[in-house]
Parts: C-alpha cells; sequence; structure tokens
C-alpha cells in the first residue's frame, strides 16, 4: 500500500505520512513510560526543573573538554535551539580555569543565502555563528579560550568543515535539540521528488548523506520564524548548511535535550517510542538515531506536554 500523502506538505515526506496507529501510540505516552524506553544504547531522563535540565546540558560540554589533551583533541558539536545553556557554559569554564587550548567545537549548522551562494554572515540577526560567539565564546575569558583554528562552524563551501571531522579530532559528543519536522540539525526529510518521489528514502541512503545544503521543509521555516524571528517567516531563509549523518555517526555520543519549546507532546514522545524500538524511517529523520550505538534524549517535566484535545 503507497504512504499517505503529507497532511502538512504533499510534496514533502515528514511524520504525517506514518501509520496512524503509530502515532496514536506515542500520544499514549507519559512521562514514567517515557522513562521505560530506554535500553541499551538509548536513555531517557527527566528534570524537575529548567535549572537543573539547562545546567546538565551545559555539563556535557565541560566533561568533554576536560579530555581533551595536546595529544588527544576532543570536541563538542553543539546547536543553535535550546541557547539557554551557551551562556553556562561560559560561566563553568571561567569559574573552573578550564583552560580549552586543546578542546573543539563544531557548530551544528547555519543558513544559507541562495543569492550569493554562501553562508549567511555574521551579521545577519538570525546567524547562528554569531549567536554560538556572543552566548559563549565571547564571554570566556581569554587566557581560557580555545584557539580560533579550533572552532569549526559550517560554511557554503562545506570543504574545512568536513575535513575538521577527519583531522583525528574525537568528538565526544553531539548535542542537539529537536525540531517540529523531527529532525537533528537541519537533517529534515526530503522531498517527493525523484527516485524518493513514492517511497522515502531507506535509512541506509539517508545515512549517506554529509554536510550539506540543504532545502527545508515549510515546517521548519515555520518553527524558526515562530522560535526567533516573532513569526516574520519572510526573513527565514529557505535553505541551510547542516551536519550529516556522516558527521554524526562519527560522535561518541548524540545527546538531544527537549525543553518544549521546539517541538510539541506529541513530536517528543514519537521519537523515543521509534528510537526504542527500532523503527527507523527517514520521513522522520530522528528516529535513524535507533541505529547510534549511544544516544541519550533529555526531557524538561514541564516541557513535555498532554497529547490532549484542549480548546485554547
Amino acid at each position: 500500500m503507497p504512504r499517505k500523502l503529507s497532511a502538512i506538505a504533499p510534496d514533502w515526506w515528514d511524520y504525517t505520512t506514518l501509520d496512524s496507529e503509530l502515532i496514536a501510540d506515542a500520544a499514549k505516552l507519559t512521562p514514567e513510560k517515557l522513562l521505560r524506553l530506554s535500553r541499551p544504547g538509548f536513555q531517557v531522563r527527566l528534570y524537575d526543573t529548567l535549572e537543573d535540565f539547562y545546567l546538565a546540558e551545559a555539563l556535557e560540554y565541560i566533561e568533554a573538554w576536560r579530555q581533551a589533551t595536546p595529544d588527544n583533541p576532543v570536541g563538542i558539536c553543539g546547536p543553535i535551539g535550546p541557547t539557554e545553556q551557551l551562556p553556562l557554559v561560559a560561566r563553568l569554564v571561567n569559574a573552573l580555569g578550564l583552560n580549552l587550548g586543546s578542546a573543539h567545537f563544531w557548530g551544528m549548522d547555519e543558513w544559507f543565502d541562495a543569492a550569493t551562494g554562501r553562508e549567511v554572515p555574521v551579521t545577519h540577526p538570525l546567524s547562528f555563528e554569531r549567536a554560538d560567539r556572543e552566548l559563549c565564546f565571547h564571554r570566556i575569558e581569554r587566557r581560557l579560550r580555545m584557539p580560533e583554528a579550533h572552532l569549526h562552524f559550517p560554511k557554503g563551501d562545506t570543504t574545512a568543515y568536513r575535513a575538521s571531522w577527519a583531522s583525528g579530532v574525537r568528538c565526544a559528543v553531539m548535542q542537539g535539540g529537536q525540531g517540529d519536522i523531527k529532525h537533528w540539525a537541519f537533517n529534515d526529510p526530503l522531498p517527493r521528488r525523484g527516485r524518493w518521489k513514492h517511497e522515502p528514502p531507506p535509512p541506509a541512503e539517508y545515512r549517506k548523506l554529509a554536510t550539506r545544503v540543504v532545502e527545508l521543509h515549510p515546517l521548519t521555516l515555520a518553527q524558526n520564524a515562530r522560535t526567533s524571528g516573532g513569526g516574520n517567516i519572510t526573513m527565514v531563509p529557505a535553505q541551510a548548511i547542516t551536519v550529516g549523518p556522516v558527521e554524526t555517526w562519527k560522535a561518541d555520543r548524540v545527546s538531544i535535550w527537549h525543553a518544549g519549546t521546539h517541538d510539541n507532546p506529541l513530536g517528543q514522545r514519537l521519537t523515543a517510542l521509534m528510537i526504542s524500538q527500532g523503527l527507523a524511517d527517514s520521513a522522520v529523520p530522528m528516529s535513524l538515531l535507533a541505529d547510534h550505538p549511544d544516544v541519550r534524549f533529555h526531557y524538561y517535566r514541564g516541557g513535555l506536554g498532554r497529547c490532549a484535545v484542549e480548546m485554547h
């Protein structure tokens, strides 16, 4: 039987093309049932306060960078969305006097300007590099900062960024949030066209994708307008540069943080269920992490909400 058309954007693949029973099962998950989805290689953790949640996220930076030595450089790949952990990272580095001379950082993604054929400049109001620098790296004491060459931000020409993942630097953890379309970074589901018009790519095909310029699902554009642009979708670029599955599988751990801001109650449950049960489907890109050896989902309990009908 052919897959359903998307209820959001019929020319795209997305989670609305899944079997309705799977979606219904996800909607029934309580916080306690989410915890029981943990299995070897996949852990679910709940936090009762936002303070604890964002501090735990910030500490992943510290834990990764503490492992770095001149002979064993170590880095972390981090997101914009969430961002609340970033000032905490800088504060912890300064308080601990942690010298980052052997540490590295990879930005996950950046907006792409089709008119110039380049990444947006750091002067762009939505620039991810700008956010990383202003919220974190510029707040670290100069004597403790990592060398500029250890900061790896995706560019329109992905050559240098991709090479940094093959340079011998170990990525201890790749952090991320989860978007409305169930992506990490900007690994959105693909359009229904060409060889993928009638079926989404098999997981093994999608996992061959490396850092690249991508076309963004309409729901991703709407989400970023809502979370970062005051709802002004006209200011959100339609393309982005994103770290790919190829680089993601080079990270020792993938750590996803659900504060309840970037995806809704159903979405937060759906991907956990699919990963727990090994249901990898490229229409739900986050579900492909079912095949990664160390994935952790972190939830703020107050952001989980309920999948019940509530008229507002």
